[in-house]
């Protein structure tokens, strides 16, 4: 049994709305009205939460180094050339290292922090 559930991942951001407002453009969402300006939620349904807490003196992640300590996001897609697309569209920049790009490709959102899109099954476009 474990000992918790996961409830929510939360990114470092120099503005949460902002930020919270690129990724529901890539995953869908709400947004609740009553989010401060130093804590926003992306609520998921039939998932954990994303959340972004405002930092003032942030610093974005390298990449591929990890200085600062980062975490990253996986996002299943089911074409990564669509995809791709629609998510530079939104404001993403492909990341110069790219380890394995037939089966995963490494993007920066817009503050900075890596997260990946894999090859999968997902109905999600």
């Amino acid at each position: 049994m474990p000992i918790a559930h996961f409830n929510a991942f939360a990114l470092d951001c120099p503005d949460p709305l902002i930020l919270a407002g690129f990724y529901q453009g890539i995953i869908g969402g709400e947004i609740p009205e009553e989010e401060s300006d130093d804590w926003v939620e992306l609520r998921l349904v039939g998932s954990a939460t994303l959340a972004f807490q405002k930092v003032d003196d942030y610093t974005a992640p390298q990449w591929p180094d990890g200085n600062p300590q980062q975490a990253h996001i996986d996002l299943d897609v089911p074409d990564l050339d669509v995809a791709e697309a629609a998510i530079v569209a939104l404001g993403a920049r492909k990341a110069d290292f790219q380890p394995h790009p037939d089966s995963f490709r490494v993007f920066l959102d817009p503050v900075g922090h890596p997260f990946c899109l894999v090859k999968g099954s997902s109905s999600a476009t």
